[in-house]
C-alpha cells in the first residue's frame, strides 16, 4: 500500500479505516497459519535417525553428525587409533605349544662397540616377535571309481554302487563347501568374487549356478537346527523384534529379526503385519515383546493381549521432533517430556550404585512424571473455527493414553531392556550382505539366507565359531547324522 492509497483510506472515514485493518489483520493471520505450516513442513522434510523413527542408515552420508570428518579421524576429530586415556590393548601372544618353528639369535659381539667379550644375561628374557604365515594351500583332488561286474544270476552288467556321502558331497566335500558359505554370507563375498577365489587359490572352475547349489546343500544342513529354535521362541520370556526391507527376484519382501537372550532367529516373508508374529509366536505367547511403536506390533499387542515393551530410544527420537515444531507450546511441551526422559535414563545407568529397592522407587517416580506430563501438559491448539485440532502434543499426549503402560514394562521385567536396540543391533550386518548380493531370487534362496543370518548371530552371540558350526551341520549331513544344535546349552 502507497502513501496516497492510506491516506485516501483515512479521509473515506472511519469505517473504511476500520474495514481495512481487519482486511490487513486477516491477511496477516493468514500468512502467520501458512508460515507455521511451511516450518511444520521443514520440520518433517528434516526428519533423521535423531530426530524420528527412521533408521540411522537412511540419514544423508553427506552430512556426519559431530562435524566434519577429518583426514586421519573420525567425525568427531579424533584420531584413527587408541585415544588418550584409555588403555592400550595388545594382541595376545600365542602360547607355546601353538608355535610350530622356533628361532634363536645370539650375538657374537656387541653391536654397539664391536667386542666379543660378552656374558649372556640369563634373568632378562629375551625380546619375542611372533609371526603368522600360511602354508602353500594344500588341496587335495579324491576319484572314486565304481566297477563294473558280470552277474551270473540276471546275466546283466552291473556297476558297483558309490556310497551315499559322495553322491551328497559331489564336486566339493565338507571343510570346501563351509568355506563357501562362510565367505558368502560372512564375508559378504558375491558369486563371481568366489568363483576367482576358487579360479586363482584353489584352482577349480565352476559356474555360478553350481555355487548357488552348493548353498542349497548348506541350507538344508541347517534346516534342523533353524527349526529347533522356531520351536523354542515362541516360549521365551523376553523377545526383541525388528524388521527391514528385503529384495527377492525384484519383489518387496522383509526380513524380521527376533532376538532372544542367546540366539537370534531371522525370518523373510512377504507381509510386513502382525501375521509374521502370529505364525512365529503364536496367539499364546506370554513373554514380553519389546519392539519400536509399528502398527503390526500394536495390532499383535491387542488382538492377543501380548505385553509389550515400547523403545523408549524410539520414543525419545519422536519427541526430539517436537522441539524442532514452530509453534512455542509444543516447543516448550516437547523440552520438558524430553527432559523427564532423559532423567529416567540417569536413573537406569545408577542401577549398581542404588539400593534394589531404592534403585525400583526412582524408576517408579521417573515414570509417573513422564506419564503426567505426557497427558497433561500437552497444549490444545484451536483451528479458525474455534475447534481444538489434533497436532503433533495431541497426537503424543493420546499415544500415552492407549499405551502408556506398554513404554515401562522394563521396570518390573527382568531382563527387559527400555530400548529395542538389541534387535536392530542383531539386523545391521544382513543390511551390508543385502548391498551385495542385491537380495535373493526364489523361496530355497529366501530359506538359505534365513537359516545362514540366523546361525551367524547365534553363534557370534554363544561365542561359537559360525565356521566349524556350518562345518558340522554340513558333514552331518553328508553322512546322514545328527546335526549340531544351535539351541542354549546348560551351564
Amino acid at each position: 500500500m502507497t502513501p496516497e492509497q492510506a491516506q485516501a483510506i483515512y479521509f473515506a472515514g472511519e469505517q473504511a479505516v476500520v474495514t481495512q485493518l481487519c482486511e490487513l489483520g486477516a491477511q496477516v493471520t493468514a500468512l502467520h497459519q501458512e508460515n507455521q505450516a511451511l516450518q511444520r513442513q521443514i520440520a518433517k522434510l528434516s526428519k533423521n535417525s535423531s530426530t524420528s523413527s527412521k533408521r540411522p542408515s537412511s540419514d544423508d552420508i553427506t552430512k556426519p553428525k559431530g562435524g566434519k570428518i577429518t583426514q586421519g579421524g573420525d567425525a568427531k576429530g579424533n584420531q584413527i587409533g587408541g585415544q588418550p586415556g584409555h588403555p592400550k590393548h595388545t594382541r595376545p601372544t600365542y602360547p607355546p605349544e601353538a608355535i610350530s618353528q622356533f628361532h634363536e639369535y645370539e650375538s657374537l659381539e656387541c653391536p654397539h662397540c664391536g667386542t666379543p667379550d660378552i656374558l649372556w644375561v640369563e634373568n632378562l628374557p629375551p625380546r619375542v616377535i611372533q609371526q603368522t604365515e600360511i602354508k602353500e594351500i594344500l588341496v587335495t583332488h579324491e576319484e572314486h571309481r565304481a566297477y563294473a561286474y558280470w552277474c551270473q544270476g540276471c546275466g546283466q552288467t552291473h556297476y558297483a554302487e558309490f556310497p551315499p556321502q559322495v553322491l551328497r558331497e559331489g564336486l566339493f566335500k565338507a571343510r570346501l563347501t563351509a568355506l563357501i558359505a562362510y565367505m558368502k554370507n560372512v564375508c559378504h563375498a558375491s558369486f563371481s568374487t568366489m568363483r576367482k577365489f576358487l579360479r586363482d587359490v584353489v584352482g577349480v572352475r565352476v559356474s555360478r549356478g553350481y555355487l548357488s547349489k552348493l548353498i542349497q546343500k548348506v541350507s538344508q544342513s541347517l534346516e534342523r537346527p533353524y527349526e529347533e529354535l522356531l520351536e523354542r521362541i515362541p516360549l521365551e520370556a523376553c523377545l526383541n523384534v525388528d524388521e527391514t526391507g528385503h529384495k527377492d527376484n525384484g519383489q518387496r519382501f522383509w526380513t524380521w529379526v527376533f532376538k532372544a537372550e542367546l540366539y537370534v532367529l531371522f525370518r523373510i516373508d512377504k507381509s510386513r503385519g502382525s501375521k509374521v508374529l502370529i505364525d512365529v509366536l503364536g496367539e499364546e505367547f506370554e513373554g514380553v515383546l519389546g519392539c519400536d511403536y509399528f502398527s503390526a506390533y500394536r495390532k499383535f499387542m491387542k488382538e492377543f493381549d501380548v505385553a509389550v515393551q515400547f523403545c523408549i530410544a524410539h520414543l525419545i527420537r519422536d519427541i526430539r521432533f517436537l522441539t524442532t515444531l514452530p509453534d512455542v507450546p509444543t516447543r516448550a511441551y516437547g523440552e520438558k517430556l524430553l527432559h523427564a526422559v532423559k532423567a529416567m535414563f540417569r536413573v537406569i545407568h545408577q542401577h549398581e550404585t542404588l539400593a534394589p529397592q531404592a534403585f525400583q522407587a526412582a524408576l517408579e517416580q521417573a515414570k509417573a512424571q513422564i506419564i503426567h506430563l505426557a497427558l497433561h501438559e500437552a497444549p490444545s491448539q484451536l483451528n479458525e473455527k474455534g475447534k481444538e485440532q489434533k497436532r503433533e502434543a495431541q497426537n503424543m499426549a493420546k499415544r500415552f493414553r492407549k499405551h502408556g503402560k506398554a513404554y515401562f514394562e522394563f521396570i518390573t521385567t527382568p531382563g527387559m531392556d527400555p530400548t529395542n536396540n538389541v534387535a536392530e543391533q542383531a539386523i545391521r550386518f544382513i543390511v551390508i550382505d543385502r548391498h551385495v548380493t542385491q537380495g535373493t531370487r526364489s523361496v530355497k534362496g529366501r530359506r538359505a539366507s534365513e537359516r545362514l543370518w540366523t546361525v551367524i548371530a547365534t553363534c557370534a552371540l554363544q561365542g561359537r565359531s559360525a565356521f566349524e558350526f556350518i562345518l558340522q551341520a554340513v558333514q552331518a549331513y553328508f553322512q546322514d547324522t545328527t546335526p549340531p544344535s544351535l539351541l542354549p546349552q546348560p551351564p
